[in-house]
């Protein structure tokens, strides 16, 4: 995958992602401030709950996404299950109930000082999004960038998306319940089908045609680029959008942002390690598992940040934390990568 490459200039985007954010952060907050009745004008684009623009936008980061996924390799999961094993206690067993734990003691405890408990609730529940939804196509970016053994690294992100289809709607919905969140199912279900199964779907097919017609090579190192800069653009615009929407309230509390922050990246260390020295203890390649404790650490945000527009809309507080995700997971993910690289076995 040479776009994904350390050296290319989509890698050289990856490693500076975070200004890019910062940049669209405050472009938001500036546009929310200067025209405040623009979201309120994006709001009567919505169908069920959902947002349209957002939607729209999702689509256009997502899909790209679900073109690198080939799940012809799952096929080979059983040469080496070990490594998926762990990926999945950890993604699905652990990681959604850590993010509770550990968020709701901060935003209700320890900062209680500073958040009031209705906002405290919907900052826990963009958390509980976030722990719920394990990262997939940005694994690739992470993956290259330790010398992770690619074909697994393909696996690991297919399993995952289709753990998701089944696993994601019921544990947010537990998790929500625990919270005291009015979650309406039907709401979550339909934030999946349109924001993983949908595109998902797409991905597929779209492989399957023009693998049949042009064939493996074409796809996966012609076609699948020239879609490199669509998810960038999608992306960038995403975030301008929700701190548009977003702007008053960041303006009212600024100190949010780092209070937000703070939790997110305590539990990115805590389920990186735990992955990564996990494999370890059961002998396998570090070129496995520096992918699954990347997969576990780092997070499908535009997933999250897909639903907790869908069921809070784009000015809610939980939508804000689910932006702050994707704000906090570069720097800390190339930090794991670094630390991931330094401590290799053999």
């Amino acid at each position: 995958m040479k776009s994904q490459s350390g050296s290319s200039p989509m890698g050289t985007f990856q490693r500076n992602l975070t200004w890019w954010v910062l940049f669209c952060m405050g472009l938001g907050v500036l546009l929310g401030h200067v025209f405040p009745a623009l979201p309120s004008w994006l709001d009567h684009f919505t169908y069920a709950g959902v947002s349209l623009p957002m939607a729209v936008l999702i689509w256009v980061m997502i899909y790209p996404m679900m073109l690198k996924v080939d799940f012809q390799s799952l096929k080979r999961v059983g040469k080496n299950p070990k490594g998926l094993f762990v990926t999945w206690a950890v993604n699905w067993l652990v990681k959604p109930f850590t993010m509770y734990g550990i968020a709701s003691f901060f935003f209700f405890v320890v900062f209680r000082r500073w958040i009031d408990p209705e906002h405290a609730t919907q900052y826990l529940a963009g958390a509980v999004l976030l722990g719920a939804a394990p990262c997939t196509a940005m694994v690739f970016v992470w993956s290259t960038l330790t010398g992770g053994n690619p074909a697994y690294t393909v696996v690991q992100v297919a399993s995952n998306d289709l753990i998701i289809l089944v696993a994601f709607v019921p544990i947010v919905h537990f998790l929500l319940g625990v919270s005291q969140v009015p979650v309406p199912t039907g709401t979550l279900v339909i934030s999946v089908i349109l924001f993983v199964v949908i595109p998902l779907a797409g991905g597929i097919l779209t492989r399957k045609a023009v693998v049949g017609r042009k064939g493996e090579n074409y796809f996966s190192e012609v076609l699948v680029h020239r879609f490199d800069a669509v998810t960038t653009v999608g992306l960038l615009l995403t975030l301008v959008m929700i701190f548009m929407c977003q702007g008053e309230v960041i303006l009212q509390h600024p100190l949010h942002i780092v209070l937000i922050a703070l939790p997110l990246i305590l539990q990115t260390f805590l389920i990186f390690f735990l992955a990564f020295y996990l494999c370890r203890a059961l002998h396998l390649p570090y070129d496995i598992a520096a992918p699954a404790g990347m997969i576990g650490a780092s997070n499908f945000f535009e997933l999250a940040v897909a639903v907790a527009v869908a069921l809070f809309g784009t000015t809610s507080s939980a939508a804000l934390a689910t932006t702050v995700g994707v704000l906090t997971e570069v720097p800390v993910m190339l930090t794991l990568v670094g630390w991931a690289n330094r401590h290799r076995w053999a």
